[in-house]
């Protein structure tokens, strides 16, 4: 990458900073844009400058969205009584293309890991807390995954809510073996969380 021009090198050591693009698909994309009109490529360096500057965090859930409260926490059609807590704003954006949830949500910023040097202190702790202060809730949802940092957090969270919150009742999503797969297939791992959250049929 050394020899490549001064402008087109920074434009690849600056898209390659990005998660999940790696040098060889930054040079990719900074030719791409490289040949593109000057209009079309002025129209998307455009368009990241106001991502900064048109959106903001909803106040009551921590979404991206273009004023606060959001789009869902303004529907006055969904349920308040249900919290969905989920890690990040995309895991949102999962949940919501089903079309079957219809409660609030509240998006952590991240999950627990101290390996990573990441505390409470650093999540969404707080709004969380005011959330559950407003006396609306009375069923949060974890959906966080199935990491060990999702654990470690539903299990912080679990607590919290036991300890301060007793009339909030703390559900999970359904873990374990996926629909169209054979029990034979799975890892140790999938089937132990089958057999510990198992349902009654």
């Amino acid at each position: 990458m050394q020899n490549l021009p001064g402008p087109l090198r920074e434009a690849v050591e600056q898209l390659s900073s990005l998660p999940g693009i790696g040098p060889k698909s930054a040079l990719r994309i900074a030719l791409t844009l490289l040949k593109m009109p000057r209009e079309r490529a002025a129209g998307v360096g455009q368009s990241i400058i106001e991502l900064r500057e048109r959106l903001c965090l909803c106040d009551d859930c921590a979404c991206l969205a273009e004023s606060s409260p959001c789009a869902i926490c303004g529907d006055s059609t969904r349920d308040a009584g249900q919290l969905c807590l989920v890690p990040e704003w995309d895991a949102l954006l999962a949940m919501e293309e089903m079309g079957v949830f219809r409660g609030r949500y509240l998006v952590l910023g991240g999950l627990l890991s101290p390996l990573d040097g990441i505390d409470p202190g650093q999540l969404e702790i707080e709004r969380l807390r005011r959330r559950l202060d407003s006396g609306e809730v009375s069923e949060l949802i974890l959906a966080l995954g199935a990491t060990l940092d999702a654990e470690a957090t539903a299990s912080y969270v679990k607590n919290l809510v036991e300890s301060e919150y007793p009339d909030v009742a703390v559900t999970r999503l359904a873990q374990g073996i996926p629909i169209g797969a054979e029990v034979k297939f799975m890892d140790k791992e999938t089937l132990k969380q089958s057999l510990v959250y198992r349902q009654k049929v």
